[in-house]
């Protein structure tokens, strides 16, 4: 039903952050840990959501990335973790650093994770070692790119682009401008705000 909310950052809580999109402010639960990824109050901010609908509530939650929510979704697989244990699973480690913990099958670092009592590592492990969805640990794998222009990735995936799309935009418009003669004469200051304003209207689209 909603696959992100793209508005103007309202104000941020301890798992809440809040969207304005055309005067309807949305309440999205998220993980601590990714707090920082999102756009500060005031600027803006796009959201990948998931919706909770039962018959006695409805729950908004929201994810910086399309694969930090992929992590989500599988946690959902572990009999005895729910919507809001799974939240707070990652609102204690990063996702990608989560990730690793259950892809090495490491009981003992699972274990240590507030929120992951010895029974629910133990299920997490049974049930998710090998299996996670996620294609890529793009955090860390970004954060090592030589690429001159990972710092303006870094950050539009701050303001919530999804990553991979960011780096895609970016180099597709490197590519075209690049050719087109758009970048001659400019210094490298002036390309990276081009970039920057190029990128921000092809990712809101």
């Amino acid at each position: 039903m909603f696959n992100s909310l793209t508005g103007t950052v309202t104000g941020k809580l301890p798992q809440k952050i809040f969207i304005d999109t055309h005067g309807i402010e949305w309440d999205i639960t998220v993980p601590d840990s990714s707090s920082a990824a999102f756009a500060q109050v005031g600027q803006p901010c796009r959201v990948f959501t998931w919706l909770q609908h039962t018959d006695a509530l409805m729950n908004l939650f929201g994810f910086a990335s399309d694969s930090d929510r992929s992590l989500f979704f599988d946690l959902l697989k572990v009999d005895g973790i729910g919507p809001k244990g799974a939240i707070k699973i990652m609102g204690s480690i990063c996702a990608s650093d989560l990730a690793r913990i259950l892809e090495s099958g490491d009981l003992e670092a699972l274990q240590k994770v507030p929120g992951v009592g010895k029974k629910t590592a133990a299920k997490m492990l049974l049930q998710l070692k090998g299996k996670l969805t996620l294609s890529e640990i793009d955090s860390s794998s970004a954060a090592k790119s030589d690429s001159p222009y990972a710092d303006l990735v870094s950050a539009l995936s701050e303001m919530g682009y999804e990553r991979k799309s960011a780096e895609k935009t970016v180099s597709e418009i490197v590519s075209r401008m690049t050719k087109d003669g758009s970048f001659e004469g400019k210094t490298d200051a002036q390309k990276e705000e081009i970039l920057f304003r190029t990128a921000i209207v092809e990712l809101a689209r």
